[in-house]
C-alpha cells in the first residue's frame, strides 16, 4: 500500500480585509483570505501548501509545491506538486503544473502546460547556411 506524503502545516495566514503590498515568502503552508499585490513565492526546499479562498486575490504571480486556489490570481501560477483549482478559481495568466486537478467552474485566461513538456528542450534551430 502506498504511503500519501503528509501535507505541510499552514502556519501563516493573510486575513480577509488584510492587503498586503510587495513579496510574500512564506514556508510549509500559508493561507490568503484578503489580497496579496505581489509575487507569492514558497521558500526553502521542503513541502510547501499555499490555499487561496473564494474572497482572495493575489495580483503577481505565484510559485509553491501544493497549490489550492478558489479565489483569484492575476499574474503567472506555478506548481511544482499539485494544483487544485476548486470551482470559483479564476487564473489571468500562464500555469504550469506538475499534476492538476480542475473542478467544473474553474477558469485559466492563459497558457497552461505541465512541467514536462516545459522542461523539454525544444531542438536548435539550423538555418540553412551560404557555403563560401
Amino acid at each position: 500500500m502506498a504511503r500519501k506524503e503528509k501535507a505541510a502545516p499552514i502556519r501563516s495566514l493573510v486575513g480577509e480585509g488584510t492587503s498586503v503590498h510587495g513579496e510574500l515568502r512564506f514556508s510549509e503552508g500559508l493561507r490568503i483570505d484578503g489580497e496579496v499585490q505581489g509575487d507569492v513565492v514558497a521558500a526553502g526546499s521542503g513541502p510547501s501548501l499555499l490555499v487561496l479562498s473564494e474572497n482572495a486575490r493575489i495580483h503577481g504571480k505565484v510559485i509553491a509545491g501544493h497549490v489550492i486556489i478558489n479565489g483569484e490570481v492575476r499574474g503567472p501560477v506555478h506548481s511544482t506538486e499539485l494544483l487544485e483549482l476548486q470551482p470559483k478559481a479564476r487564473i489571468i495568466g500562464d500555469v504550469l503544473y506538475e499534476a492538476l486537478e480542475m473542478h467544473q467552474g474553474a477558469k485559466i485566461d492563459g497558457e497552461l502546460k505541465h512541467t514536462a513538456a516545459a522542461s523539454e528542450e525544444k531542438p536548435a534551430l539550423k538555418l540553412a547556411a551560404s557555403q563560401n
